[in-house]
């Protein structure tokens, strides 16, 4: 299922409301958008745009995600954990959907690329699944933001230490197919952290089968079904001004120096719908963390812990907090969690471990295992300072220095004095009693 047929799966189900009133791309639509979160919208009348819609809120919610797969949530970590590992080549198809026209030129202008806030640095491509490759490792796809300053060409984030920050590093330029308009088993396999040389499409083929084609002017398979591709190349030492933009802790990122992608073609289906992004808002949030709790689950056990769950939650930006789920057995099972969550998410910053009882997606049950099952003396971990995430305001410029904690918010297996259930009345369906 291509992204456009989800988006029309959601319209027969009424799950996704359509903007008929003429929007702009300039700032207009992103207020829309963020107004409306989670609902899915379509934008029908795209102001200067009129060969074009506009998609945004799509996937805001685990539950989105999951439906997508015919899943349920708590399926989702086992179902990802499982395409990580047993990972498939898709099939390669010609004649592929997302080239069904090629654009007369290029210019990036002619594209709905929206620029999200008044202090943005410009127009960013922000939902592009990128697309790149080395002679030595072959294929990555990874999330790179796009900023455009002129008719065909965007500066665009590259992080240190990412797989194609190392390509480019290693060769100076680097081809990139810049994919928009993908479905969740693409995303979500682009934001996996996994060793140099997997071809994270074989891990969005596991999730869920699909078609790659290659692109037309460039040695890269891309995904036969998004819905626009731009193929060009990257520049490591032509560079040009980055930023500002939202990143997921909904603060500002600086201007920055940032590699030149220069756009030598442009793809697209028939009637395409541009996939918006909105930085720092759920959607952001969800396929940027949800990624990451399958490696923490994954190390937690290994760790000889029974996990049962991990929420990278929104409350941490998604990024800098997770909430795990544990079946304790020995007293030591919390503090074995703590260490082990940090090593399967390096950027974390704060682990809180919970036992099976508590609902790790609601706050308020969280908070309440804090105040009751919480002693600082012996269920604090100060992990000490260690290089967490860019992300993070709080940490020091430039090493990402930042001090890491954990929480054991689990309550002792013997009990001394009061005990740490928690009371439960009984149920019934209103429905009886009020007519």
């Amino acid at each position: 299922m291509h992204f456009r047929e989800y988006i029309e799966k959601l319209d027969k189900n009424s799950s996704i409301t359509k903007i008929k009133k003429e929007v702009s791309i300039d700032i207009e639509a992103a207020a829309v958008l963020k107004t409306a979160e989670p609902t899915p919208l379509l934008f029908e009348n795209v102001k200067g745009y009129p060969n074009f819609r506009v998609a945004g809120n799509v996937f805001c919610t685990k539950t989105s995600i999951a439906d997508y797969f015919g899943i349920t949530t708590s399926q989702l970590i086992p179902r990802l954990t499982e395409a990580i590992d047993k990972r498939s080549p898709p099939e390669v198809i010609t004649n592929a959907p997302c080239q069904e026209v090629v654009m007369n030129g290029v210019n990036l202008d002619k594209l709905p690329i929206l620029k999200h806030n008044e202090s943005d640095g410009g127009r960013y491509i922000s939902s592009a699944v990128v697309v790149t490759k080395d002679s030595e490792f072959g294929q990555n796809l990874d999330f790179h933001r796009a900023m455009q300053f002129s008719a065909n060409r965007m500066s665009t984030r590259i992080i240190k230490g990412r797989d194609f920050y190392k390509f480019l590093e290693k060769n100076g330029e680097v081809d990139a197919a810049y994919c928009v308009g993908n479905t969740p088993n693409v995303l979500v396999a682009a934001a996996t952290s996994v060793k140099t040389g997997i071809n994270e499409l074989e891990i969005a083929n596991a999730l869920s089968p699909m078609e790659v084609t290659k692109a037309t002017t460039l040695d890269l398979i891309i995904p036969a079904g998004c819905e626009f591709v731009l193929e060009g190349r990257v520049f490591m030492n032509d560079r040009s001004n980055e930023g500002p933009f939202i990143d997921l802790t909904e603060t500002y990122d600086i201007v920055r120096e940032e590699p030149v992608f220069e756009v030598r073609r442009i793809t697209h289906r028939k009637n395409p719908i541009w996939q918006a992004l909105l930085p720092g808002a759920l959607e952001h949030k969800v396929l940027m963390g949800m990624p990451r709790e399958p490696t923490i689950y994954k190390a937690v056990n290994e760790a000889g812990v029974k996990c049962l769950d991990v929420n990278v939650n929104p409350g941490g930006s998604s990024w800098l907090h997770a909430i795990v789920k544990i079946d304790k057995q020995n007293e030591d099972d919390g503090k074995k969690a703590i260490h082990a969550a940090f090593q399967g998410h390096r950027s974390c910053k704060h682990v809180f471990v919970v036992d099976k009882d508590i609902n790790i997606y609601d706050p308020l049950e969280v908070e309440w295992s804090m105040a009751t099952r919480f002693q600082a003396e012996s269920g604090l971990v100060d992990i000490g300072k260690e290089p967490g995430s860019s992300l993070d305001p709080s940490a020091e410029p430039g090493t990402k220095i930042t001090n890491k904690v954990g929480f054991d918010f689990t309550a002792p297996l013997v009990t001394k004095g009061k005990g740490f259930a928690k009371a439960e009345f009984p149920k019934v369906d209103l429905r009886d009693y009020i007519e």
